[in-house]
C-alpha cells in the first residue's frame, strides 16, 4: 500500500492488535510497568529535540518540493529513465549534505518521490541522509580507531548507490509503470513563476536552516566545526530572513496557502506512524542507558566475537533501534567496553542510523510493504556481510 488511506479491514485488523496487546500484556508486572514508562519518556525526548527543529523545516521543504518543483527536472534528472551516474550522484550526495536522522529525511524523500524521483535514486537518498553523516564518520574514527572509521565511510557511501541499485532492479516493471503513468498527467513546461536562480535560493534557505540549527558540536574534535556550532543560530536567523524575504517578494498569496497545506498534509501521514514508532521503540528497547521490555544485558551478550548470528543481530538491532544523530557513537562506546566484536560494530554503524522502527513504519505507507521489507532485508544483509568482513579483517 502507498500513501493511499487505510482500508476499513486494516484499521479493523489494527484495532484487533490493539485489543490483544490491552487484554493478554501485564501491563501491572515491574518491568512492564517501566518499560511504558520508557515508551512515554523517549516521545517525550523525541518531541523535544528533534521535532520542532528537524521534523518541521523538513516538512515545509517537502511542501515546497511537491508544490513548487518542476515534475519534469525531477524526472529527468532522478526518474527511473535518468542517467544512472547523475541520478544516483545527485542522490547520494544531496543526503550526505542534509545529514539528519532516520525519521527527518521521511518527509524530504517523500516529496522527491511523490514528485517522480525513481524507487532507486530515491532509495540512495533515503539511505545517505542518515547514514552519510561526516561528523559522525569523523568523530567514529576519532573514537574508534582509522579502521572502524573508515570502513564505516566507505560501507555508507556504496550502500547507498547498491541499495538504490538493487530495489531498481528487482521492482523495475512498478517503477516503470509508475513513471508511464506520471508522464500522462504531467504538465508540458509552461514559462516557470520564478526563475532558476529565485528557486535555488528558496530552497537552500530552508536546508540551511534545516542544517545549521541541527548543527552538532564535536566536543573538541574539530576547532572549526565547533565555530560554526557556537554560531549556528546567527547562522540559522540568517537563513530565516533569506527566507522570508523569498516567500513574502517572489509567492503570492495562494501560493503561501498552497505550500502550508501540502506542508500540514505531510505532517498528518507522518507524525502519526512516526509517534507511534517511537512509541512502540521505546517500549521494546527503551532509551540509550535505560532498560525497557528487552533488557539492553541481552543484546550485548549476544554481539561478541565475529561470528555470522552477532553481526546478524547487531545489524537487525540497529535497523529496529532509533539513534538520534550522533548518538550511535556513545552507545557502540559502551557496547564495545561490554565486549562486542569490531564486525558487530561496524555492522550495528551502517544499518542503526539510517533506519529505525518509526521510519520503517513511514516508509512502509508510501511504497508499501513489500519494497519496504525488501529495502530493510538488503540493509540488514548487507550490514551482516560488510560486519563479518571488517571483523576477519580487523
Amino acid at each position: 500500500m502507498s500513501s493511499k488511506e487505510i482500508s476499513p479491514n486494516q484499521k479493523l485488523l489494527i484495532v484487533f492488535g490493539v485489543f490483544l496487546a490491552a487484554y493478554f500484556i501485564p501491563w501491572g508486572a515491574a518491568r512492564v510497568l517501566g518499560a511504558t514508562n520508557e515508551a512515554f519518556m523517549m516521545l517525550g525526548e523525541y518531541a523535544r529535540q528533534h521535532v520542532l527543529l528537524c521534523l518541521v523545516p523538513a516538512m515545509f521543504i517537502a511542501g515546497a518540493i511537491t508544490v513548487f518543483l518542476n515534475q519534469q527536472a525531477v524526472m529527468r534528472y532522478l526518474g527511473p529513465d535518468a542517467n544512472r551516474f547523475t541520478a544516483y550522484g545527485v542522490a547520494s550526495v544531496s543526503g550526505a549534505i542534509l545529514a539528519v536522522c532516520s525519521c527527518t529525511v521521511l518527509p524530504i524523500f517523500k516529496g522527491i518521490y511523490k514528485k517522480g524521483a525513481g524507487l532507486g535514486p530515491a532509495v540512495a537518498f533515503l539511505y545517505s541522509g542518515p547514514a552519510i553523516n561526516i561528523l559522525a564518520i569523523v568523530l567514529s574514527a576519532r573514537v574508534f580507531g582509522w579502521k572502524l572509521g573508515v570502513a564505516r565511510a566507505v560501507g555508507a557511501v556504496a550502500f547507498s548507490i547498491i541499495l538504490g541499485l538493487v530495489m531498481a532492479l528487482i521492482f523495475r516493471k512498478d517503477d516503470e509503470k509508475r513513471a508511464a503513468d506520471a508522464r500522462l498527467f504531467t504538465v508540458p513546461d509552461e514559462k516557470p513563476a520564478r526563475s532558476l536562480a529565485q528557486m535555488i535560493v528558496y530552497m537552500a534557505s530552508m536546508i540551511g536552516i534545516l542544517v545549521f540549527v541541527n548543527w552538532a558540536n564535536s566536543k573538541g574534535g574539530s576547532a572549526a566545526w565547533d565555530a560554526i556550532y557556537g554560531a549556528k543560530y546567527w547562522i540559522t536567523g540568517a537563513f530565516g530572513v533569506v527566507l522570508a524575504y523569498t516567500v513574502m517578494r517572489w509567492f503570492n498569496k495562494e501560493e503561501r496557502v498552497e505550500w502550508v497545506v501540502a506542508t500540514r498534509d505531510f505532517s498528518l501521514q507522518i507524525l502519526p506512524l512516526l509517534f507511534g514508532g517511537v512509541l512502540v521503540a521505546g517500549f521494546l528497547l527503551g532509551r540509550p542507558g535505560h532498560d525497557a521490555l528487552i533488557p539492553s544485558a541481552w543484546i550485548a551478550g549476544l554481539l561478541g566475537g565475529n561470528s555470522l548470528f552477532a553481526n546478524f543481530v547487531a545489524a537487525l538491532s540497529g535497523a529496529l533501534m532509533y539513534f538520534a544523530t550522533l548518538t550511535e557513537i556513545p552507545i557502540i562506546q559502551g557496547l564495545l567496553g561490554a565486549g562486542m566484536g569490531q564486525g558487530p560494530a561496524l555492522a550495528l554503524l551502517l544499518a542503526g542510523p539510517s533506519l529505525s522502527l518509526p521510519s520503517i513504519l513511514v516508509i512502509g505507507g508510501e511504497l508499501g510493504w513489500k519494497k519496504t521489507l525488501t529495502y530493510v532485508t538488503l540493509v540488514v544483509i548487507l550490514s551482516t556481510v560488510a560486519g563479518m568482513a571488517f571483523g576477519a579483517w580487523a
